[in-house]
């Protein structure tokens, strides 16, 4: 096997993520490719060394993200905490807002605003 890489498959929204994501710190876009309509046809971006790969689905779907597969970032500061935070959190949902939770400094989980699930951490 090669390499194991999250895969983000979205209909419609892949662009506007993208915007989103190569906001993080330690973001940034290895690759893109649009279809001639202008959406994603596939995209990859390293999150501080995490390769993820972005498209928009050519074939519509029943389905979306769930909080079940999620991706997890941990954070070096209480500062980059928060920015993450603002930035993944705005126009999203909390499922556990900014806290502590007794296993480590800091903690949030969220859907971002395309429904993509974050876990973000400041380890203690």
């Amino acid at each position: 096997m090669r390499a194991v890489t999250p895969f983000l498959m979205f209909q419609g929204q892949a662009g506007a993520a993208l915007d989103l994501y190569l906001r993080l710190p330690g973001a940034r876009l290895l690759h893109r490719q649009d279809t001639p309509e202008g959406r994603v046809q596939m995209a990859e971006l390293d999150l501080s060394g995490q390769r993820v790969r972005v498209t928009d689905s050519p074939i519509p779907h029943a389905f979306t993200f769930t909080p079940s597969m999620s991706l997890f970032l941990d954070c070096d500061t209480q500062g980059e905490f928060d920015e993450v935070c603002a930035l993944l959190g705005a126009g999203g949902t909390y499922l556990m807002p900014p806290g502590e939770y007794g296993f480590s400094a800091r903690f949030a989980w969220l859907n971002d605003p395309h429904g993509v699930s974050w876990q973000v951490n400041l380890p203690a």
